[in-house]
């Protein structure tokens, strides 16, 4: 695999917090994130099984890496996280199954054991 999922999160972390030392807008939009992501209508779980479906769907490998974490940390099995992914093949094509096969599954691989009871 070309990617780490692990190495992908940090990096992103490593910027998010380097950039949002800057900018204010950074902290912001985490902010805001946060309160899109409270329980409501929908549970979290639910939330991060459709946040992993249109992660693949834009092909965003910080975006993907991230939700399948934060899915697996709400509870998701890895058989949800990849179904999940799976749906998005359907508007994402070839591009979306080459995700899901490959950053998507090394993700699972990578942080499933982490919330596994």
């Amino acid at each position: 695999m070309a990617w780490n999922p692990r190495e992908i999160m940090k990096e992103l972390e490593k910027n998010i917090k380097e950039v949002g030392k800057e900018r204010p807008e950074v902290q912001a939009f985490l902010e805001f994130t946060g309160k899109l992501m409270a329980p409501s209508a929908l549970d979290l779980k639910t939330k991060e099984l459709i946040s992993v479906a249109i992660a693949v769907y834009i092909k965003c490998k910080y975006c993907i890496v991230t939700h399948v974490y934060n899915a697996l940390k709400a509870g998701a099995t890895k058989d949800e996280v990849m179904e999940a992914a799976l749906v998005a093949v359907e508007f994402g094509g070839g591009p979306a199954m080459s995700y899901s096969v490959t950053l998507v599954s090394e993700a699972i691989k990578e942080f499933a054991n982490e919330f596994e009871s």
